[in-house]
């Protein structure tokens, strides 16, 4: 969609698009490598839960969702 994403997942508007480049922490990259979250996969934010509890987010074929601390510790590229 968008072709200037933002610094983190968490700074992505919603149906944006973009690749992972790293984890900024290391113990939720382990969750997230765990779960299949993976340096080089497609992420694109599907929507944010009414209250700011969990995002839901598409990771190439799988649909997640992640609290916020998770995506602010995806750097997107």
């Amino acid at each position: 969609m968008s072709t200037n994403i933002p610094g983190t997942a968490s700074e992505m508007a919603n149906q944006q698009t973009g690749t992972i480049q790293r984890f900024t922490n290391e113990e939720l990259a382990t969750k997230l490598l765990d779960i299949g979250i993976k340096p080089g996969a497609r992420l694109r934010l599907i929507r944010r839960s009414p209250f700011g509890g969990c995002w839901y987010v598409k990771v190439d074929r799988q649909c997640v969702a992640l609290r916020k601390l998770e995506l602010d510790c995806i750097v997107i590229k």
